[in-house]
């Protein structure tokens, strides 16, 4: 249940009261009716831009943004945004993903992966599966990560494999990340199967390189498909394929989820035509109770339209619009 501007609610999966599960803001063929989020099963291959471009040009929609490079070979869940719902997208990239990948042990690469030119060859001496299995543990928590050098991440202002692709040499920093768990599902040498919950940021490629240095004979990832991002699952996932067809039979809209659907376990607030209109002004909102710095908190209309993000002041015991996606002349919006 959702209380009133002054008492979000804990029960973080609720909708508000008397439209359960409810798909808010259903698409049209006009570019401004797109507001959602699908759940595409991006192919190996292609990259996660290219998919990008395909539902662009399927829906017509402006605004259109992935949560979450997927590199080129590997393959499962990339949640695509249209419309206003491109506003979330910072807050998927934030929730745990899955992966299931594939690791090849002996050789490594100067790109952690299948695609790079191989740099050297090693024997797996002495490896079985309980070394395995306790190597695996020791990635486990909060690790230092270095990341791939042919990777995205910027070094005095480029991307490190751009620089690479140079050849010039690159020292990227490692950082933290977290490793949630990580699991072995086969082992039958050189292959290893993994299947790995991680933080933000984390590399899945780096993580076959440092197990693979851990054991004492080097890897790379091999194969990679990614199984959840947040809420959304590979089993719930569609092709670009698939996406094409309901889009041509007009029926999209069945698998458009709302914005709202990564943010499902934060409290919520419902608020009155008066407060919604000085939330899409930009003015913060007073809170009597109790609540930690920082929270975020998902806000309603009566109507029951998805509002925005509003974050709490501790300081000044406010509520403020962190990120408003209904606006005023909104589709198909009424309030009363």
């Amino acid at each position: 249940m959702s209380g009133g501007p002054g008492s979000p609610s804990s029960s973080g999966r609720s909708r508000p009261s008397g439209r359960p599960g409810q798909r808010l803001n259903r698409p049209s063929r006009d570019p401004l009716g797109w507001n959602g989020i699908f759940n595409i099963n991006k192919p190996p291959g292609i990259t996660s831009a290219w998919v990008v471009s395909i539902v662009r040009r399927l829906t017509g929609a402006r605004r259109v943004g992935h949560a979450g490079t997927l590199d080129p070979l590997a393959a499962g869940v990339l949640p695509v945004c249209v419309g206003p719902a491109t506003r979330v997208v910072e807050y998927i990239l934030e929730q745990p993903k899955v992966y299931r990948a594939e690791i090849a042990l002996g050789v490594t690469t100067d790109t952690d992966d299948a695609e790079g030119r191989v740099l050297a060859t090693r024997p797996l001496t002495g490896i079985d599966e309980p070394k395995v299995r306790a190597v695996l543990a020791g990635f486990v928590g909060r690790i230092r990560q270095r990341p791939p050098a042919y990777s995205a991440v910027k070094i005095s202002g480029r991307r490190a494999y751009e620089l690479s692709r140079r050849g010039m040499p690159v020292e990227v920093a490692a950082r933290e990340v977290t490793v949630y768990r990580l699991e072995l599902l086969e082992f039958e040498p050189p292959r290893l199967v993994v299947e790995a919950e991680v933080g933000r940021g984390t590399y899945i490629r780096s993580l076959a390189r440092d197990i693979g240095e851990r054991l004492g004979c080097g890897a790379h990832l091999s194969g990679l498909v990614r199984l959840r991002v947040g809420p959304f699952r590979i089993e719930d996932a569609v092709t670009p394929d698939t996406l094409k067809g309901l889009v041509e039979a007009g029926r999209a809209s069945d698998i458009l989820y709302p914005p709202d659907e990564p943010l499902l376990e934060w409290p919520a607030v419902i608020v009155g035509p008066e407060t919604a209109r000085r939330l899409r002004s930009g003015q913060a909102l007073p809170h009597r109770g109790s609540l930690p710095d920082g929270l975020r908190v998902r806000a309603y209309t009566a109507a029951g339209a998805f509002l925005g993000i509003l974050r709490f002041d501790r300081s000044q015991r406010l509520l403020r619009p962190e990120k408003i996606l209904e606006s005023e002349d909104a589709p198909g919006r009424e309030e009363r």
